[in-house]
This record gives C-alpha cells, structure tokens and sequence, in this order.
C-alpha cells in the first residue's frame, strides 16, 4: 500500500515540476491552494454522503478521491506523506 502512495506522490510531484497541458493534477495545482481546498471540501462532503447511505463502493470511491487531493495539496506545500505518517506515528504512544 504504501508503495502505490509512493508512486502516487512521485507522479503527483512530476506534474508540478513538469506540468502536462492535458493533466488533471498540473491544473489543479495551476489553480493555486484556493482551488486544491475547494476540491478537498467537496470530496470530504461526497464521503459523508457515501457513509450515511450510499453502500461501502462509494466509501471507498469518495476516499480515494479525498485522499488524492489532500496528496495534491500536500505536494503544493512541499509537504510529503511522510509527514503525515510521521505526525500519525507520534501520536500513538
């Protein structure tokens, strides 16, 4: 699991330093932080709908689609998952 974030993370870091006129991702991140926020609101929203009724699928669908764009703000910060799973590590003692 980790490995995929990893790959994820890198391919997400290529797109900001080498943007591709056709990517998703190098939009969202010429679109600056307000827009990357937005996104995470939205999905974060779409989660909750799944989870009060739309069937495990959609949990996972929406929490991918969270989870992606926290990765993408992340690497508009200069921030890594490493990070998080660092803060996460130091919080379980």
């Amino acid at each position: 699991m980790s490995d995929f974030i990893d790959q994820l993370f890198a391919t997400l870091q290529d797109r900001k330093t080498s943007p591709k006129p056709s990517s998703y991702t190098a939009s969202l991140l010429a679109g600056g932080e307000d827009e990357i926020v937005k996104k995470i609101g939205e999905e974060a929203v779409e989660v909750i709908l799944a989870a009060k009724g739309q069937g495990n699928q959609r949990i996972i669908e929406e929490s991918a689609d969270l989870i992606y764009h926290l990765l993408v703000l992340l690497v508009s910060r200069g921030l890594s998952w490493d990070d998080i799973c660092q803060e996460l590590a130091s919080r379980h003692k």
